[in-house]
């Protein structure tokens, strides 16, 4: 059984969104847009921002592709997390940081929806976390599975429901877009968004 966190303080995580993962995404433009608004809110609110960027063999280290969109940037004082699985709690330090910043709600964000974004919200479920999915602020590509594609919107739309739905012991979630997040109410360490 996962350990229920006890404090009441928020983290926005923004995860993968680098140039090679928007590229091919859906809406990109509209989703960049969306995360620098979460980015920009959760600043002013005093919301830490912790950024969390994939190596693997198609994202190298230090290729164009591997580097964060030219629209968001880490500030100085926020971490950011080197991964190489979909989670981003796998092999990382991203509990670590959680644990040092007293983290117990997660505000998620990035790239893709069907991956990294889905393992990372259900490894903070499963590790006792509390989270908010921004609804209109991941985003992937659609897949072609033998003649089949599931559309990209599709895939979207499958895990907001899943976040709205899903119920794990001692923990809250939801899915919810940037515009109905109260970013000052969860600076002053409130979880319900």
């Amino acid at each position: 059984m996962a350990t229920v966190r006890e404090s009441t303080k928020s983290a926005l995580l923004v995860v993968d969104v680098q140039v090679a993962v928007m590229q091919e995404a859906w809406e990109s433009s509209r989703i960049i847009s969306n995360v620098a608004t979460a980015v920009r809110e959760a600043r002013s609110h005093g919301i830490p921002v912790i950024w969390i960027q994939h190596t693997e063999d198609e994202l190298t280290a230090g290729s164009p592709g591997w580097a964060l969109v030219p629209e968001l940037s880490p500030d100085r004082d926020e971490a950011l997390v080197s991964k190489s699985f979909a989670s981003s709690f796998e092999e990382t330090d991203l509990e670590a940081i959680l644990a040092d910043l007293q983290i117990s709600h997660i505000v998620l964000t990035g790239a893709a929806t069907n991956f990294c974004v889905r393992a990372t919200a259900y490894g903070a479920l499963d590790r006792g976390y509390d989270l908010t999915l921004v609804s209109d602020a991941h985003t992937t590509g659609s897949m072609s599975l033998g003649a089949k594609t599931i559309e990209a919107a599709d895939i979207i739309d499958d895990l907001n429901a899943v976040m709205t739905w899903v119920k794990y012991p001692g923990r809250t979630n939801k899915a919810a877009s940037i515009d109905e997040i109260d970013f000052a109410r969860l600076g002053h360490n409130g979880q319900n968004s």
